[in-house]
């Protein structure tokens, strides 16, 4: 561990190695998603879809930087950055949704750390983030991109709160509550207040809109090969 983290009074942080490593695992999960294939036996990823992930995956870490409220723990109410992952769910499907929020959990590990161990590491980051692309499930489905959003933000919400009852449980005492309370309550308070104010954008007609033909921009060549094959 002393290879990769180093420890600050209760806390680890990453040294050199640390970086350097989540740096090769993120380039790895990219590359690796690239070879992914599908029933069509068509690459996983291809050059618009890659730039496309990209994009959503640079917006998220750039808005998750700006922060409205900041829990003194980990976790913030930030300018609607887990949506930029879910979308890239509901633009290509689960495997790409979940390869671009681990990449995302990845970026935001060595962006700002709060690490005290390596299950503790593995939950908040690796999990809580990755199941942002719970959203691809929805792709296709009606309602699918508030959906998928509401689906991925859950599912962070739920490993978020697993890793307070485990790895932040002895906190919970000094507000009187129980782990699983204080857990749902902290994580509750950010996830779902930003949860909410997204929902309420995306509902917007004209946002909506906005975002429908995104999808249909990121697709067309998609589209235009299946009208193709048909005719």
């Amino acid at each position: 561990m002393s290879l990769f983290l180093k420890q600050v009074e209760d806390t680890y942080e990453l040294t050199s190695a640390g970086y350097g490593l989540l740096v090769v695992l993120l380039i790895l999960a990219l590359i690796a998603a690239c070879f992914f294939t599908g029933k069509d036996h068509k690459n996983h990823f291809s050059v618009k879809q890659l730039v496309f992930a990209a994009m959503c995956v640079t917006l998220s870490t750039v808005t998750s930087m700006i922060k409205i409220f900041e829990m003194p723990m980990g976790g913030s109410i930030t300018l609607f950055s887990m949506f930029f992952i879910t979308f890239v769910g509901y633009l290509y499907g689960p495997r790409a949704g979940l390869t671009s929020a681990l990449a995302y959990g990845l970026l935001q590990l060595i962006i700002g750390p709060y690490i005290i161990s390596i299950p503790q590491l593995v939950c908040d980051y690796i999990l809580a983030f990755g199941a942002l692309g719970l959203s691809g499930f929805f792709q296709n489905k009606k309602f699918g991109m508030i959906n998928g959003y509401i689906i991925g933000i859950l599912g962070r919400l739920f490993f978020s709160v697993l890793s307070g009852v485990i790895f932040f449980g002895q906190y919970a005492a000094d507000y009187g509550m129980k782990p699983f309370t204080y857990s749902l309550a902290y994580n509750g308070l950010y996830i779902g207040t930003e949860g909410i104010l997204t929902v309420a954008l995306i509902s917007v007609p004209a946002v909506r809109h906005a975002l429908k033909r995104i999808r249909y921009m990121a697709n067309e060549n998609d589209v235009r090969e299946k009208l193709s094959s048909i005719a």
